[in-house]
């Protein structure tokens, strides 16, 4: 069982790599349809991040809203760090998309800590459990590749390597199921923590670094049209699989 629940959680991470497939079809994208896709993935994110603080307070209060303020404040002091150096070059990103990259990436992957202990806490409440939750944490991490593909292939950055950057921030999700799932008294209560630690970072990040984009490239009815509707379809597609 412990295998599987390795190889579980690592076909969520794989998944996040299908948030780069669009770029296949469509390598050309206009400004303004660069903007409506971040308002799209800002969407997206804040949605989930909310299914996230929702799923925390089912655990517990106090922890979750623990793990929002430190997961914003996380954010807020990388944002500062990386912000004194002028130098950090991606391959041919320039530094503001270099700095982009790497607080985009970095708190995917700090997320991708609290999908792991999920999915291993999850399937200690039995495989049904586990495998459903497994899917929904996929399904959820394709928009989590599409966001961080949207940063880095219109700079320049090849398809193939955003998908495996996507797959990357998605890695700590198997490493951590398995220890999860072996001590899951021991990590369910750090689960409502992690939670929110990462809505509250994801949340941060859309809305001071992806909605600014898209409102460079797009009008903001357009952007506020994409949102709608992304946050609309992100919530019913929560609520479906938790029906």
């Amino acid at each position: 069982m412990t295998l599987s629940v390795f190889l579980y959680a690592l076909l969520t991470a794989i998944a996040t790599g299908l948030g780069a497939l669009p770029f296949l079809l469509w390598r050309g994208l206009s400004r303004r349809a660069l903007g409506i896709a971040n308002s799209v993935a800002a969407g997206l994110m804040l949605a989930a991040s909310f299914g996230l603080i929702y799923e925390g307070v089912s655990y517990s209060l106090a922890r979750t809203l623990l793990g929002v303020f430190a997961g914003l404040a996380f954010i807020l002091a990388a944002h500062r760090f990386l912000g004194r150096y002028d130098d950090i070059q991606l391959g041919n990103l320039g530094a503001l998309d270099s700095r982009k990259a790497l607080l985009l990436v970095g708190i995917m992957t700090v997320h991708s800590f609290a999908e792991g202990v999920g999915v291993g806490v999850s399937f200690g409440g039995g495989e049904a459990l586990g495998l459903f939750i497994t899917l929904a944490i996929a399904v959820h991490n394709i928009p989590e590749g599409l966001a961080i593909s949207l940063v880095l292939v219109p700079k320049g950055v090849s398809v193939l390597k955003a998908a495996w950057w996507s797959v990357f921030s998605s890695l700590p999700q198997p490493l951590m199921a398995v220890p999860a799932f072996l001590f899951v008294e021991a990590f369910k209560p750090l689960l409502p923590f992690g939670l929110g630690f990462a809505a509250g970072a994801m949340i941060w990040l859309a809305i001071a670094e992806i909605l600014p984009e898209a409102l460079e490239d797009a009008p903001a009815s357009s952007v506020a049209t994409a949102l709608t509707l992304s946050v609309t379809a992100m919530v019913a597609f929560q609520f479906l699989l938790s029906a």
